[in-house]
């Protein structure tokens, strides 16, 4: 009776490691892979029942995987999304006769169909908190005036303002969002805040359109429709309409945006505002991960402008002022603290706001950041370690279990390879070497795989092909996410080879190249 592979097990093969073919391989050479390895593991070769049950769980393994990749269609899956893919439902429905294209299509539209599933579960919470300080003080100060005032000694530094605001996004359906945020600011001791509530549907691909309502103690009511509509790949236009109640009568507002990308870090913007405050604006902005360039020009009433406007992470310029801030973000929660250091543009302020946030950042980065970074990364690779500890364990003891079905098959290799004076794997390594003095301290972690070498020996060559070794029959992954390489001590015509590789290197042995110059 088979033995019915767990879904775990599955998962964790490649299935062109485990038959030694290329993902470019053709149906014969699967066949003949499948074929090999067939006659190696196949049950009835074995009496004992502990070989035997060990056979059984191989064999099928094998099978599986031919399975697979023989067939086009779940071949095409596999390439593109691996064994995952295949476990999506929906598959049995889909025409057989599909190109890697379409079957790319097929699966996108089942991802979205199992998403729809789990859109009740979902949430997207954003939030902002903006503190603005103003630290001024510490470069225009009237020491003479203030010498004898109880606590002059001490710059002043002080909060003037602060905004804060959330939202929450809870999908209703697969193409319906109600949006819920909120909104407070104070500055200078005066502040307000704000309530609104939208509803934005997805109308196709190219666009979607939004019902807003609102309301706050500064302004009345706010009765809002926005639409979204991509044009070109590279171009859209969205449209807001706005009725804004007050005590001073209702306030319609609308404003239309027609934007291009120009590459990909620059956009082009066309805007037209009608209003209390209608204008015409055209801005080109460049926002690159060191930088932000704006050039805007607007005509308006009753302001017309031109900007332009260059933003370094390092610093904040806004015209004369010098500012610096700091900006930490975690999950989708931002905070935001500028800081303002004087209304002139003093040598002292420019210093502080400029050289003293590069030197503070390369020393954080240097004696922190860099040390606490490597720090989670071996927490990482601990943990990873941790959690694959028994699936290498399960590992370790399939590829004795391969070991010892190879025996026989081993035996028959060597005996035929030595009356020809061909092939013989004398040792094989598989693992962490280290050769480097400086990393003595570093443990080897290499398994001993002879065996399984000489049992994929034909013809007195050896074809091992470029993917990771650990997927062999008779291997397994002794250090988990480590480097690991491949060294092999082979006689071939009675003359002594050796070679190492990277763990995904292809190896074909023998080779003059391999030859061990003995004449030294």
């Amino acid at each position: 009776m088979a033995t019915a592979l767990s879904e775990e097990e599955l998962d964790n093969e490649d299935y062109y490691s485990l038959l030694n073919v290329r993902r470019e391989a053709s149906s014969e050479e699967l066949k003949a892979a499948y074929r090999r390895l067939c006659m190696l593991y196949h049950p009835d070769k074995h009496r004992d029942p502990e070989l035997k049950s060990q056979a059984e769980r191989l064999f099928n393994l094998v099978h599986q995987a031919y399975e697979v990749l023989s067939d086009p269609q779940t071949r095409a899956i596999y390439d593109i999304y691996g064994k995952r893919g295949l476990e999506m439902e929906g598959w049995e429905v889909v025409e057989r006769r599909r190109t890697p294209a379409e079957i790319r299509e097929e699966f996108e539209r089942l991802q979205r169909e199992r998403e729809e599933r789990r859109l009740q579960q979902r949430t997207n919470p954003k939030g902002t908190i903006s503190v603005g300080v103003d630290a001024t003080d510490l470069f225009d100060r009237y020491d003479e005036e203030y010498e004898d005032v109880s606590g002059s000694g001490f710059p002043q530094i002080e909060i003037n303002k602060m905004h804060i605001s959330q939202s929450i996004e809870a999908p209703l359906t697969a193409t319906d969002t109600a949006i819920l945020s909120g909104s407070l600011s104070t500055q200078n001791g005066n502040g307000g805040g704000s309530v609104n509530f939208a509803l934005r549907r997805v109308t196709s691909a190219k666009g979607w359109g939004e019902l807003e309502f609102g309301a706050g103690d500064l302004q009345g009511p706010l009765f809002g429709l926005k639409l979204f509509r991509n044009l070109t790949p590279r171009c859209f236009v969205t449209t807001n309409c706005a009725l804004q109640f007050s005590s001073r009568g209702i306030r319609p507002g609308l404003t239309t945006v027609l934007a291009r990308n120009l590459d990909k870090n620059t956009v082009g913007y066309l805007q037209w505002r009608w209003g209390i405050q209608s204008a015409m604006n055209t801005s080109i902005v460049r926002d690159t991960k060191t930088s932000h360039f704006t050039v805007a020009l607007q005509l308006g009433i009753p302001h017309s402008f031109a900007l332009i406007s260059y933003q370094h992470k390092f610093q904040d310029d806004d015209q004369t002022r010098v500012k610096g801030s700091l900006k930490l973000n975690r999950a989708s929660q931002t905070y935001f603290f500028p800081i303002h250091l004087t209304d002139q543009l003093l040598p002292s302020a420019v210093f502080y706001a400029t050289v003293g946030p590069l030197v503070v950042y390369f020393a954080m980065h240097r004696l922190i950041i860099k040390p606490y970074l490597r720090a989670q990364r071996e927490k990482e690779l601990e943990k990873q370690r941790e959690s694959a500890a028994t699936d290498v364990l399960q590992k370790k003891q399939e590829a004795e279990s391969a070991v010892r079905l190879m025996q026989e098959s081993v035996r028959r290799i060597i005996e035929a390879e030595e009356s020809r004076m061909g092939l013989i794997i004398v040792n094989a390594w598989y693992g962490k070497f280290v050769n480097d003095k400086s990393r003595k301290s570093e443990k080897v972690k290499v398994i001993d795989v002879t065996v399984p070498l000489q049992c994929l020996v034909k013809d007195s060559k050896l074809i091992l092909t470029e993917a990771s070794k650990a997927g062999l029959p008779g291997f397994y992954d002794p250090c988990v996410g480590e480097e690991k390489n491949l060294k092999v001590l082979y006689q071939f015509r009675g003359v002594l080879h050796q070679v190492m590789v990277l763990d995904s290197e292809a190896l074909r042995i023998p080779k003059q190249s391999h030859r061990i110059d003995t004449d030294g």
